[in-house]
């Protein structure tokens, strides 16, 4: 199954196991958490040295969705990149790749805590965004109605009978979403943990991303 419908304020909403989230009515695609230019922001660092392939397999993703989509508005939900100097370590193949990305349709980056100042690549940048019924911010604000968000990268562990799978999730309940992360190097906290654990209802609700997207009931 490619994707789970929801439904959110009214709205309905495609969690698509490749993470990204689709609103069909507003013709809108929405990514959180890319962190491009993490293993460079690691290597400048003096951190571990990691393969430096995570740009590449996030935009083919990202670029995978929007060919099958063809969105009229593309949101980065925030942390689209490691820092702020991640985006001057981009190539020239990696700036047009995003440019050619953002050609024919309404391009936002939502501010994140990792890259809060404004971006010098194409597009519109909002520290929030509010479309409809529905608000598209990075972190979670607390009794907001219809809010989109991510920052957490949420990740669940589904026991079967052979095994325990551990995914990125949407994770989501009558109130609001949280978006797993986009971005091929990113970690996870689990949705068991705080502050994940008391954000949500006793109706919350996960979607699994990987070859499939799959609910499951959160307090199952």
């Amino acid at each position: 199954m490619n994707a789970v419908t929801l439904t959110l304020s009214g709205e309905t909403l495609s969690a698509r196991a490749s993470g990204a989230l689709h609103w069909p009515a507003q013709s809108v695609l929405c990514v959180s958490d890319l962190h491009l230019g993490r293993s460079e922001r690691i290597a400048r660092e003096g951190g571990h040295i990691i393969p430096p392939y995570e740009n590449t397999d996030t935009l083919q993703r990202l670029d995978d969705e929007i060919q099958a989509l063809e969105p009229a508005m593309v949101i980065c939900l925030g942390d689209s990149f490691d820092d702020l100097a991640a985006t001057k370590s981009l190539t020239e193949i990696e700036v047009a790749w995003i440019t050619r990305l953002q050609a024919g349709r309404e391009w936002i980056w939502v501010e994140g805590n990792h890259d809060p100042a404004p971006l010098n690549l194409g597009g519109t940048h909002r520290e929030t965004l509010h479309l409809g019924p529905l608000t598209f911010r990075h972190i979670a604000q607390s009794e907001t109605q219809g809010e989109i968000s991510g920052h957490y990268h949420p990740k669940v562990t589904i026991p079967t009978p052979s095994r325990s799978v551990t995914r990125a999730c949407f994770l989501y309940d009558e109130t609001r979403l949280i978006m797993p992360a986009f971005g091929t190097y990113t970690g996870g906290m689990r949705v068991s943990q705080p502050p994940l654990s008391s954000m949500f209802s006793k109706n919350a609700q996960v979607v699994l991303t990987g070859k499939s997207a799959r609910r499951f009931d959160l307090h199952r």
